[in-house]
């Protein structure tokens, strides 16, 4: 019986892991979201006094 408990722990341990990394990741998305959008609004413009394209293919 006491593996049943240690595999309940376990399984406790990997999904707090698993939600603090998931945690960790959308505020890392966020922060990402933010810079592009502020990398669009403030792209510089070209020589012909045109905004450029905001991808690069």
């Amino acid at each position: 019986m006491p593996w049943l408990m240690i595999l309940v722990l376990l399984l406790v341990l990997l999904l707090f892991g698993a939600g603090f990394a998931v945690k960790i990741l959308w505020i890392i998305a966020a922060i990402v979201l933010v810079l592009w959008l502020l990398g669009f609004v403030s792209r510089s413009t070209g020589p012909s006094g045109k905004r450029g394209r905001w991808y690069r293919w």
